[in-house]
C-alpha cells in the first residue's frame, strides 16, 4: 500500500503503529521554510521531517543521501520506529512527499506510504487540523539498511550520453529544461544534460486535487514518450525531489521500481562549469 487517499488517513488516524510526516519542502526561490509553516497548519499528529537535514549537508549537491548512522540516529530522535507504518505527505499534494518515501524505502524502511493529494486534499475534504508546537517526542531506535542499488551517479549518467543504455527523464519545469527560465538555485544556469527528455512533474499531477493523475492517464503520458514497462529509464530534476515523482508515477503505472540521478542537474551543471560568474 504505497498510495494512500485521505479518507483511509482520517478512518486511521489514531491507528497504534501509525506515524505521519509532514515532508513538505519549498523551492529556494520560494521564500518559504517548512518547519514554519508545519507549526501554521498540519494533519493532527504529525511529525516534521525535514529533508535538507535528513540531507547531507557537506555535500555540495542537495539532498545527498546521509550513510545509514546518521540517518538512523536522525529518524530515532523523530520517534519513529522500524515496525512503524509510515505516512508521508506535503502541503502541495504530491511534491516533496514523493521524495521523503522514496529516501525511506532507499534506507529499507518496510511500510511507508504517500498520501494521495497531501495536505491540499486533506483540507478539501474538511479534515482537522493541528497547529502550534507539536507534542513531546519520544526518542527511540532505529536501525536503517541503505542500498544504493537505485542511485545512479554523475559518471554513469556522462558514460550514458554516447552509450544510450538508458533514458534519462528530466522531470523540471520546461523552462527550466530548455534553457529559457532561470534556476531557483541562482547559482547556476538552467538547460538540459545532453539525450535527456523532459517530462514536467507537473503534466503528472491533478492541479485541483494534488493528486495523481488517473493511472491510465499517467499511462497515456509516458507512452507518448515510448516509455513503458520495458524501457530502461532514469530519472532526474533540479535537486531529486521531484525526478522521485514522476519515478513514482512510472512505478504506478508499471509496477516496477525506478532509478533517480540523486544529484540531477545541480551537480551536472557544477561538474560540468555551468555556473554563473
Amino acid at each position: 500500500m504505497s498510495l494512500v487517499n485521505t479518507n483511509w488517513l482520517f478512518t486511521n488516524l489514531n491507528k497504534k503503529d501509525l506515524k505521519i510526516l509532514d515532508c513538505s519542502w519549498y523551492l529556494p526561490n520560494l521564500g518559504k521554510n517548512g518547519e514554519e509553516e508545519f507549526l501554521k497548519e498540519r494533519i493532527p499528529n504529525s511529525i516534521f521531517f525535514n529533508i535538507d537535514k535528513f540531507s547531507d549537508t557537506d555535500c555540495p549537491y542537495p539532498h545527498t543521501l546521509l550513510n545509514d548512522e546518521k540517518f538512523s540516529q536522525k529518524l530515532g530522535k523523530l520517534g519513529i520506529e522500524n515496525r512503524n507504518h509510515l505516512i508521508v505527505y506535503d502541503a502541495f499534494g504530491i511534491f516533496s512527499s514523493s521524495r521523503a518515501w522514496w529516501m525511506f524505502k532507499s534506507y529499507g524502511h518496510k511500510n511507508v506510504s504517500i498520501l494521495n493529494g497531501g495536505l491540499k486534499k486533506w483540507k478539501q475534504n474538511n479534515f482537522p487540523l493541528e497547529k502550534g508546537d507539536p507534542r513531546d517526542i519520544i526518542p527511540t531506535f532505529y536501525k536503517s539498511n541503505l542500498t544504493k542499488k537505485n542511485i545512479i551517479n554523475y559518471d554513469e549518467i556522462k558514460k550514458n550520453i554516447n552509450e544510450k543504455k538508458f533514458i534519462l527523464v528530466d522531470a523540471r519545469p520546461s523552462g527550466r529544461f530548455n534553457g529559457t527560465s532561470p534556476e531557483p538555485r541562482k547559482e547556476i544556469e538552467s538547460g538540459a544534460i545532453p539525450n535527456s527528455i523532459n517530462i514536467p512533474y507537473t503534466d503528472l499531477i491533478d492541479q485541483a486535487s494534488g493528486c495523481y493523475k488517473k493511472k491510465d492517464e499517467l499511462k497515456k503520458i509516458f507512452s507518448q514518450h515510448k516509455i513503458d514497462e520495458n524501457t530502461n529509464v532514469v530519472f532526474s530534476c533540479g535537486s531529486g525531489v521531484t525526478a522521485c515523482l514522476i519515478g513514482k508515477a512510472y512505478e504506478i503505472v508499471t509496477g516496477k521500481e525506478f532509478k533517480i540521478f540523486d544529484g540531477s542537474w545541480t551537480e551536472w551543471a557544477i561538474r560540468e562549469g555551468l555556473v554563473k560568474k
